[in-house]
């Protein structure tokens, strides 16, 4: 293990927001895991785990205890009839996987290209984008279990996955150590589901493009929208998409469209449910791109990323974001959530 006091979070956190931490360690193996979290326990220290930094907001108090860095690494690669099993450890880059995956000839994460973060983090997160989600591929997630002070593998179906959530999420009781997928054999990527996309790919709904012009086009995309990491992009200093795309009721969705006078980009869910486009949203609520308050802002490429436009604080992210989120409920009465992971801050207190 490595360890370090008082280390500056603002660094690794793609906002570059944050202050420090009272002890970083970067953790190698399971069995750092277990020092780390006995350690822990014997200083009546918090614990939170941080990969790559891409989907938290940390508090301008920084962290009162000991960051865990995920450093564990190593993938295995078992074929299965029309298949491929793959284990990968929780340290290991989403998006290196992506592309193995589709040098590989695997099928089934191509249309989530250019997600930053570690493999770890997604089934947390139920990470998808373009139509696919974690969910579509994941077996089991390995974990250990801070109560009951064990290794266990929880299968897909017992985690609770949903839009952008699981049993995972905002919860220290696991700290994720490998994930188990399942893709199919194929250079042809699993049929597009999302409109945008079909129309990019100049194909319609329901086609199998190639995985690997599929991940050429929406690593376009996502450029196009700063939601591609990249030091050049002063756009790109955000934690993506800010808020969660909201899932309504049928009722809701005439709502909206009778309090707008337009109908609003919707995607049919299950139960009859509909996810309304959260930037849509934002944008009718007068918070278009490039919109500027200070040292944060609305990106000028995506309604829905809020960027730190340099030497801004939490408390000034927090803030706008609050306005962000009235200002939807008096245009729309939909209520707006956060996707990122708080760390050290409260939305609501900090933003009231």
């Amino acid at each position: 293990m490595r360890e370090c006091e008082h280390v500056s979070l603002a660094p690794l956190t793609t906002l570059r927001l944050g202050g420090l931490a009272s002890r970083w360690v970067e953790v190698e193996s399971e069995g750092d895991v277990v020092a780390v979290l006995r350690q822990a326990r014997v200083r009546e220290e918090p614990v939170f785990v941080l990969g790559r930094g891409s989907n938290v907001v940390v508090g301008d108090e920084g962290f009162p205890g000991i960051v865990v860095a995920m450093g564990l690494r190593g993938v295995d690669v078992r074929r299965d009839g029309m298949q491929v099993v793959v284990d990968v450890a929780a340290g290991e880059d989403w998006d290196g996987l992506v592309a193995r995956a589709i040098a590989d000839g695997w099928s089934g994460i191509e249309c989530m290209s250019g997600i930053p973060g570690l493999v770890g983090a997604t089934p947390i997160q139920n990470v998808g984008a373009y139509g696919q989600e974690v969910s579509d591929t994941l077996v089991w997630v390995r974990a250990y279990d801070r109560v009951a002070g064990d290794f266990v593998t929880v299968p897909a179906g017992s985690c609770g996955l949903s839009y952008r959530a699981s049993v995972f999420k905002r919860n220290d009781r696991w700290i994720v150590t490998s994930v188990r997928f399942a893709f199919d054999v194929s250079p042809d990527a699993a049929p597009i589901r999302y409109a945008e996309l079909a129309r990019a790919l100049s194909t319609h709904e329901g086609s199998r493009p190639r995985a690997a012009l599929v991940r050429e086009t929406i690593l376009a995309l996502r450029r196009g929208k700063g939601m591609v990491v990249d030091p050049h992009d002063p756009e790109s200093v955000s934690a993506g998409s800010f808020f969660v795309n909201p899932v309504v009721a049928a009722q809701g969705l005439l709502e909206v469209e009778t309090r707008a006078g337009d109908r609003p980009p919707s995607f049919p869910v299950d139960g009859g449910r509909f996810k309304l486009a959260a930037a849509w949203l934002v944008e009718r609520a007068g918070f278009t791109k490039g919109w500027t308050e200070g040292r944060v802002g609305v990106s000028r490429k995506h309604a829905l990323a809020l960027v730190n436009r340099g030497g801004a604080t939490t408390r000034e992210l927090l803030a706008l974001a609050a306005r962000i989120r009235d200002a939807v409920w008096a245009r729309f009465g939909v209520r707006l959530e956060l996707e990122p992971v708080l760390v050290g801050c409260s939305f609501e207190d900090r933003a009231s």
